[in-house]
């Protein structure tokens, strides 16, 4: 008897043909991760710049809610794990190659400059915060130490901010096998969303005109910026190789165009950045809280989307599934 074996990969869970390994978790984590890095970015230069007095809201309020972003954003990349009990292990090793490694340790250099930052705010940003916190020897230490080194922690936010942002994006930018997510436009595409999403949550919380129409103008141009590295992400996908091509049709005619076109670049991009124009032109007022949700919601939009494509395109072909048929004509 001549015995026929059949061996297939297409039935490995979690794996293959699995096209949602990542849940809601990791979209969150990303969104939260690139406004930590915004809110800490600005929150960083209007120390350097000196301008705190301007720029009250993001000075003295802002830093804060990075901490809070980062805190909700790191306990949803923990339920994402299978292992929670290991997570530990990350900070065995470092691994060069390896961007879960290079954020992990990103994270853990981030979490006490924003502490810092945040420290040296409390008692004029949140005055009742600050002293209860100023009641306790180590809080009042804290607060002193954060404010004589207020520029150090500034300087060192800016890097940190810059390097979390690009994070978020190279999280996804490194898997190759996703073909989707393989293209060097989604780091600077992250940071620059993320940056965005911090500027509208200045604008839904400042109640300073001048901090107003100055985030105004940054988000329009960070808006502008989204689409034209959105447009030219798209074109890196169109003129490379057959997958590439057939990942970027997704967007054009696949399953993912009414999601991208409707739900992402009208509501999330285009119009609050037309609401945002009119804004500065003194027209439509009432509308000034509309845009900077759209741009929120867009912000997070852009993660999820991102992620869903990414899983559904691959360099394998599902079209043609095992028949079990086959078997009983190979016996």
């Amino acid at each position: 008897m001549l015995e026929e074996v059949l061996v297939t990969v297409r039935s490995n869970p979690g794996i293959d043909p699995s096209l949602a390994v990542w849940n809601w978790e990791i979209p969150l984590y990303l969104f939260l991760g690139g406004l930590v890095a915004g809110i800490l970015l600005f929150g960083s230069l209007m120390v350097l710049l000196d301008r705190e007095k301007d720029f009250p809201f993001v000075a003295r309020k802002l830093p804060i809610w990075a901490f809070v972003g980062l805190s909700i954003g790191m306990f949803a990349l923990f339920l994402d794990l299978s292992h929670k009990f290991y997570v530990w292990r990350f900070y065995t090793t470092f691994q060069v190659s390896s961007p879960m490694s290079w954020g992990a340790w990103i994270l853990v250099l981030v979490y006490p400059v924003i502490i810092l930052l945040t420290a040296c705010t409390l008692r004029e940003g949140y005055p009742a915060l600050g002293r209860l916190v100023d009641r306790f020897r180590a809080g009042h230490a804290l607060i002193e130490f954060a404010c004589k080194h207020r520029a150090l922690v500034a300087q060192w936010g800016i890097v940190l901010a810059v390097f979390l942002g690009f994070y978020t994006g190279i999280l996804l930018s490194a898997l190759s096998a996703r073909p989707f997510w393989n293209t060097g436009f989604l780091a600077p595409l992250f940071l620059v969303s993320g940056m965005s999403a911090a500027a509208a949550l200045v604008l839904l919380g400042t109640r300073s005109e001048i901090e107003r129409h100055t985030f105004t103008r940054i988000d329009i141009v960070l808006i502008a910026v989204k689409l034209s590295l959105i447009a030219l992400l798209l074109v890196n996908l169109a003129t490379g190789s057959r997958v590439q091509i057939e990942a970027a049709q997704m967007v054009f005619e696949g399953e993912f165009a009414i999601p991208f076109w409707v739900f992402l670049v009208i509501p999330g991009l285009m119009i609050p950045l037309i609401l945002e124009y009119w804004e500065l032109k003194g027209r439509r007022r009432a509308w000034m809280l509309v845009s900077p949700v759209l741009v929120l919601y867009g912000s997070y939009m852009l993660r999820q989307l991102t992620v869903d494509m990414g899983q559904a395109s691959s360099y394998v072909s599902y079209i043609n599934a095992f028949d079990p048929t086959l078997l009983e004509l190979l016996r």
